[in-house]
């Protein structure tokens, strides 16, 4: 293998790589929306399917800024979810872990240093 069939074989894997990264989008998209009927669905994915490069083009054309809009709400809803976490985890009394390690402790699940770590870390 000389340089260029190297070259065009990385040309073609960087092309295919990046045709289905585009394909997986806009299937995770055509899921992801509640307006879309499952017939409608189910036409986009049969023309994937056989027309997959034409379809997907026109797809991104015809439903890409509602594709954008959809994934910015997925994204802020994460978001939501992970300071809601964070703050449900924060909320937590340093009581209640010491606690709680005590019992991970009594029912042999962590060690005595363990337990000293966790307590000195609710503590903290």
């Amino acid at each position: 293998m000389d340089f260029w069939d190297f070259f065009w074989l990385m040309v073609y894997s960087f092309f295919f790589v990046a045709y289905l990264m585009v394909l997986f989008q806009v299937v995770a998209d055509l899921f992801r929306d509640k307006e879309l009927s499952g017939w409608w669905k189910a036409v986009w994915i049969i023309f994937l399917i056989f027309l997959p490069v034409l379809t997907a083009l026109v797809y991104l054309i015809a439903r890409g800024r509602g594709m954008a809009q959809r994934q910015a709400a997925v994204v802020t809803q994460a978001r939501q979810d992970t300071e809601s976490y964070i703050r449900d985890v924060a909320a937590v009394a340093p009581a209640d872990q010491i606690a709680s390690a005590k019992n991970l402790l009594d029912s042999g699940t962590i060690t005595p240093a363990e337990f000293e770590r966790l307590k000195a870390k609710a503590l903290a």
